[in-house]
């Protein structure tokens, strides 16, 4: 593994628990789901932009996925609308 694909290995790593540890249960399920099933699948700069979105509020966040609020020009991107229309998928017993 070069250092390029080092870096960008660390970065999902950070990626990945920056998404699981939002602060509150339900962004975790949301922002953690979908790093679990599209993460690995980003490309370097889509990871950026998904990197820019975990710094975002939650409740920004909250509001932009569910269509409550509009996000605003710099913030919306592939990797954003992605995240809108991403679906956890629900638990079977």
């Amino acid at each position: 593994m070069d250092q390029r694909e080092h870096d960008l290995e660390t970065r999902r790593k950070r990626a990945y628990f920056l998404s699981w540890h939002r602060g509150t249960r339900e962004m975790d399920l949301l922002i953690g789901g979908f790093a679990d099933k599209h993460l690995s699948s980003l490309t370097e700069a889509q990871l950026g932009r998904y990197e820019t979105l975990l710094q975002e509020a939650d409740s920004d966040l909250y509001n932009w996925i569910t269509g409550t609020d509009t996000p605003p020009e710099s913030i919306n991107s592939d990797v954003l609308q992605r995240l809108c229309n991403f679906q956890i998928d629900p638990v079977h017993d």
